[in-house]
């Protein structure tokens, strides 16, 4: 049960990771989209609109200005400049009108409706006057300190010659006020739209998380073993079809799981008689005197030793029939290299008849707590099946090797590879990629569920990656065991 329950918190999915969480953040990117555009597009529309129209008025009225000072080909006095503003001054509502003469020096300077009489004679250091004595139009606005500020300046012309400049400036607080009203009530309109919508994400997101949740729990609930549990989805749309579907077919693997778990019970107790009796067999041969006595016990022991090892194995299928996976008992730490070796010296007669080479790269002092048959077992099993289901002359890669504190064993093959649909079942009991070449070769499609359920008894992880005719690569590992004060584990 710990096991399950340590799958099932290790696969709950994060927080941040969450489909509630990706739908609000959606949400949430379309709104923040939706209200940048609502508070530039439309100020952008107001502000042009604004400065076209000012534009406008500010170069009609310096045109006309320009005109009014261009009376003939004498040359633009101070006088006559001045004279001809302070007539013109009260209809142009400016806030500052300058007049210059060819060479850029003041002429008359009206600011807020009275004259300055400090800048006179003196350059005006202003861009656009010098533009402007170019023989080009300018005109220049900005929003500054609430208010909408203003330029313009034309050249003063008579007959193709320049005769000066003129310059206005306007500083229009009023339509600044419009404009930062007009961003002012979007803001306020934003906000609102904000708030509405953020709670109506949260209302929606969570009904329609609230049941996929539901039906992943349901999901995990099953993976676990547990094919009696069913899930409740309200509604008429496509969750409650999927919850339907759901049902039905876990309803199918419990029905599934009920025959295999019968014929796994019902094999191991036929398997007892035949081992027995293999046993005894064993015991016969070893007092035999035709044969070479050393020999005969160094293979015959081993003989006997895979009698006793098959025996306990189908005592372990025979828990394969709970839910429950039986906690290890008796363990020890078990020099990992040691049981590789033996796995090897028992597959080399296999593995020289079907013309496959074992290749061995075992780091010493890997040492994990676990008992040595159950880790004998995973190896075996592994390195069996990388011989049976490998290619003639292919190779098989058996690597131990301590990464910090973990132990890991890769058994790697150049055999016809598992095909990438199949790679989530393999583990599954009963499961076999190819169905015929597994009969020939004996499997019973338990071996790999064995060994994925011993791996977890002792703390490990199994892994699997393969590629349909490129060869097969399980990584197993385990918390590696260290010594404590005194020598005890």
């Amino acid at each position: 049960m710990d096991n399950r329950q340590t799958d099932t918190h290790a696969q709950r999915v994060p927080f941040w990771r969450s489909l509630r969480v990706k739908y609000a953040l959606t949400y949430l990117v379309i709104l923040a989209a939706v209200v940048v555009l609502l508070n530039s597009y439309p100020v952008a529309v107001s502000q042009t609109l604004a400065y076209q129209s000012k534009q406008t008025s500010l170069q009609n009225q310096a045109s006309v200005l320009a005109s009014a000072l261009a009376t003939g080909p004498e040359a633009l006095t101070e006088e006559g400049a001045t004279k001809t503003v302070s007539l013109l001054l009260g209809s142009l509502g400016v806030t500052r009108v300058l007049v210059t003469d060819p060479n850029g020096i003041v002429l008359c300077d009206y600011q807020e409706g009275s004259q300055r009489t400090d800048t006179a004679g003196q350059y005006a250091m202003l861009w656009e006057i010098v533009t402007a004595l170019r023989g080009n139009d300018v005109f220049r606005a900005e929003y500054v300190d609430g208010a909408l500020c203003s330029r313009t300046a034309v050249p003063i012309t008579y007959r193709s010659m320049t005769q000066g400049a003129v310059y206005l400036y306007e500083f229009d607080a009023q339509q600044g006020a419009l404009l930062q009203g007009i961003q002012s009530n979007l803001r306020n309109i934003s906000i609102v739209i904000c708030v509405v919508t953020a709670v109506m994400g949260i209302v929606f997101s969570q009904a329609l998380t609230r049941r996929i949740a539901r039906l992943l729990r349901g999901v995990h609930t099953v993976r676990e073993g547990e094919y009696s549990h069913r899930v409740c989805v309200t509604g008429r749309d496509e969750l409650s079809r999927l919850a339907d579907e759901f049902n039905e077919l876990t309803g199918r693997l419990q029905t599934t799981e009920e025959v295999r778990r019968r014929f796994v019970s019902d094999a191991s107790h036929e398997l007892k008689t035949p081992l027995a009796s293999i046993r005894l067999l064993t015991d016969s041969i070893l007092q035999a005197d035709h044969m070479d006595n050393e020999t005969a016990r160094e293979f015959l022991m081993d003989i006997g030793d895979e009698a006793e090892r098959l025996t306990r194995i189908t005592e372990k299928l025979l828990t394969l029939t709970r839910l429950d996976t039986a906690h290890p008992f008796h363990t020890a730490p078990v020099d990992v290299k040691q049981v590789v070796e033996r796995v090897e010296h028992m597959l080399t007669p296999l593995a020289r008849a079907a013309e496959i080479s074992l290749s061995l790269q075992l780091q010493p002092g890997c040492i994990i707590l676990a008992t040595e048959d159950d880790l004998y077992q995973v190896a075996f099993n592994l390195m069996e099946n990388a011989v049976k289901y490998n290619l003639p002359h292919g190779t098989v890669t058996v690597t131990l090797e301590r990464q910090s504190d973990q132990v890991v064993f890769t058994v790697k093959d150049t055999g016809v590879g598992i095909p990438p649909e199949d790679l989530p079942k393999i583990f599954d009991r009963f499961y076999r990629v190819d169905k015929a070449r597994s009969r020939a070769a004996g499997g019973t499609g338990l071996g790999l569920s064995i060994v994925r359920d011993t791996v977890r008894q002792h703390g490990g992880t199994i892994q699997v990656s393969s590629g349909e005719g490129g060869g097969t690569r399980f990584i197993v590992r385990f918390p590696a065991w260290r010594e404590t004060e005194g020598g005890q584990p």
